[in-house]
């Protein structure tokens, strides 16, 4: 994206990398898994003629280096940086944002709309792997108990092959007419990678041990407030993509919806959507947020 503005700020145990693009209301992107700022450049693009669009990197990943050693991570420190960049970009009350997570960013999405509501005019949430909502919760722990295991005998590369292989999600790897991925599995842009997704690339391989071992586990425990964002203002869309129906962050967009009394809203492609068809996921967001669907 054109014309974007970089930026940092302190946080408690934690130096966070922006950045802001574009012009109109605010809308704040949230990525997940491995992924920095860098993942929704497509997005941004075609988002930026009618918003100014906000990334960053999550605490612990890429260009936001932790002050200490890793840790295990919460929900709430990353609600609470989510404010902090909303607020770096001149959001207040009076001036309320939008905002969109995609899986483990739509969990801090649902974190930062329920413990800072007045800064959030609508929340999309994208197939939050929100696995206590599901009737097989009890799977989903022992599947991230195999996780941590793996991670401390074995290593990050055997705790992602446990994860992969509890998740057993279809959009993992390019085969046949599938899109090609890129690690985290989401579709990866069309035609030749551009330098700044290059080097994304390579941020992401060192982004994925710390994702394993210090975000999935705690993650993975959360439970969003939902009688919070019930009772508040804040306009929440749980999001889900057309081709990946029946997997377990669908289940868990679908499980939040019906908490919320709402229905899930379907977007193009599958949990990666935003990557590989990144002009139409641009079109059905801006329907969402304008309030023409969902």
């Amino acid at each position: 994206m054109t014309d974007t503005k970089t930026g940092t700020l302190t946080a408690p145990g934690a130096t966070l990398h922006y950045e802001v693009g574009g012009s109109g209301p605010v809308l704040l992107l949230i990525c997940g898994g491995v992924y920095d700022a860098a993942g929704y450049a497509s997005l941004a693009g075609e988002l930026a003629g009618r918003y100014t669009v906000v990334r960053y990197d999550r605490r612990g990943n890429s260009r936001s280096p932790l002050d200490g050693p890793p840790e295990p991570q919460r929900l709430e420190v990353h609600g609470d940086d989510a404010r902090r960049v909303l607020e770096a970009a001149g959001v207040t009350p009076e001036r309320p944002a939008y905002v969109f997570g995609n899986s483990s960013g739509a969990m801090i999405g649902l974190e930062l709309a329920a413990r800072h509501p007045g800064l959030v005019s609508v929340l999309v949430a994208h197939e939050p792997p929100l696995f206590e909502l599901l009737p097989d919760r009890e799977h989903w722990r022992a599947v991230i108990r195999d996780v941590q295991d793996a991670f401390v005998k074995e290593g990050a590369g055997a705790a992602h092959a446990a994860l992969a292989a509890g998740l057993e999600m279809r959009g993992g790897e390019a085969s046949g007419d599938q899109p090609e991925r890129v690690p985290g599995g989401a579709e990866a842009p069309a035609g030749e990678p551009d330098p700044e997704t290059m080097a994304m690339l390579g941020r992401l391989e060192k982004n994925a041990e710390f994702f394993i071992g210090y975000e999935v586990p705690p993650f993975a425990t959360y439970t969003p407030d939902l009688a919070a964002l019930r009772g508040s203002a804040v306009r929440v869309v749980a999001a889900v993509g057309e081709a990946s129906a029946g997997e377990p962050p669908y289940r868990a967009a679908c499980a939040v919806a019906e908490g919320l009394g709402t229905r899930p809203v379907v977007f193009p492609g599958d949990h990666g959507g935003f990557g590989g068809h990144a002009a139409p996921f641009a079109v059905r967001l801006h329907e969402v947020l304008s309030g023409i669907a969902g």
